[in-house]
């Protein structure tokens, strides 16, 4: 049976990038509209392109989840699919995703497609990826192994850190003299994800170290990191990936981080030098 992994977008990890074995690897790409402009968020997508056409256009983009029948499309060519998305309270993109998991049963009953919300986006939903890979390897019970993943969801963690307000200052999330006055004085706002997967903002920090160390400080208080897989995607940011993954290892007993750059969807809302935790 062809087993196969299916993401949106907002999910970081590329097609290419994807070592499956005998399991597909699909994601299903979101769009974003910049003025005139639509970028298709897939492997192809030149992310400082798209930053750049971003600070160009004087008005708020915006974005477009996938259609039901991307999502169906993306379904039918395995007899075992699990799906993962972004956040149901940030994006349509999981009722798509059940609307075109529902076309597929309709015409193949007999198929096994399982759809979670990822309650996150980015480095949790390469986490959950790579589970599912693992368990989908193992075989065994279909349900079982959903139920496996969305108890995996419930213990997994998000983070993040801006420090460009651009893109939320042109949505009306924030005014333009307090993103200027948080520029100037070097301040980064922190927040997490809420394990309804909502946005909650933690806090600020004045600095690239203090932030870096409330992180950790924000991840030792969320849970117990002993052993942890840690997905780190920063928007063109590496250096600062680079130094916020070596004080996470300074002060967590974490198992590992890994470092990936975002896509189209994550570096929209994190913005240049943006950095996204999953773990």
């Amino acid at each position: 049976m062809i087993c196969k992994i299916v993401s949106d977008s907002s999910c970081d990890l590329r097609m290419s990038e994807f070592d499956g074995g005998g399991i597909l690897f699909e994601t299903v790409p979101l769009r974003l509209q910049v003025g005139e402009r639509e970028f298709i968020d897939n492997d192809a997508l030149l992310v400082p392109q798209l930053l750049g056409a971003m600070a160009q256009e004087k008005s708020a983009a915006s974005t477009a989840c996938p259609s039901p029948a991307a999502f169906a499309k993306a379904f039918e060519d395995a007899g075992r699919v699990v799906c993962f998305t972004i956040s149901a309270n940030l994006s349509g993109t999981y009722n798509a995703a059940v609307l075109g998991r529902d076309m597929v049963l309709e015409e193949h009953p007999e198929k096994e497609i399982c759809v979670i919300d990822s309650k996150a986006t980015a480095g949790a939903m390469i986490l959950l990826v790579r589970r599912a890979k693992q368990l989908l390897e193992a075989g065994g019970d279909f349900e079982d192994i959903c139920g496996q993943l969305r108890l995996y969801q419930a213990a997994l963690r998000t983070c993040f850190t801006l420090e460009n307000f651009d893109n939320l200052i042109k949505n009306g999330r924030m005014r333009p003299l307090v993103g200027t006055l948080l520029r100037s004085l070097g301040i980064h706002v922190i927040a997490d994800a809420t394990p309804q997967g909502t946005i909650h903002v933690a806090g600020k920090a004045r600095g690239e170290l203090k932030t870096y160390q409330t992180i950790t400080a924000l991840m030792r208080e969320s849970k117990d990191c002993t052993g942890a897989e840690v997905i780190l995607c920063h928007c063109e940011n590496l250096p600062g990936a680079l130094k916020l993954k070596e004080q996470i290892l300074k002060d967590l007993p974490v198992k590992s981080v890994e470092i990936f750059s975002c896509r189209g969807l994550t570096s929209f809302y994190a913005m240049e030098k943006g950095l996204i935790i999953g773990y």
